[in-house]
């Protein structure tokens, strides 16, 4: 059965709108009733999406729109207060709250699109 048929998405962007370790793709989500903020970037080849929230204090990780890495493309980084994060897990490497991890937003690469996968929760 085609994904698209079988779960409720949303489609975010076409796959070549996500450059690798590139400018991420910011897109709104509703959980819970409530309209909330995410980004997609590719990593490694894989697309990864999170809320677009610090896991030390609740606001947007991106100082520029799409703007998530690093100046080395390797983590994901809070322009506010410099935590870092791990693409492919979300995981605070360093700064303010080590350990903590963005919450992820399921999403699937198919067809040349990426879509949210609008009610999976992870």
């Amino acid at each position: 059965m085609d994904i698209e048929r079988s779960l409720s998405t949303q489609e975010i962007c076409d796959s070549t709108a996500l450059v690798e370790r590139g400018l991420g793709k910011r897109f709104t989500v509703t959980l819970y009733g409530e309209p909330r903020e995410a980004f997609a970037v590719r990593y490694r080849g894989h697309v990864y999406a999170y809320l677009n929230s610090c896991a030390h204090i609740p606001i947007e990780l991106d100082y520029q729109p799409g703007e998530f890495f690093d100046l080395s493309h390797n983590y994901l980084v809070c322009a506010t207060h410099g935590a870092y994060y791990a693409p492919e897990t979300g995981v605070c490497l360093g700064g303010p709250c080590p350990g903590r991890r963005l919450q992820p937003v399921a999403v699937n690469e198919t067809g040349g699109k990426v879509y949210w996968l609008a009610n999976v929760i992870e």
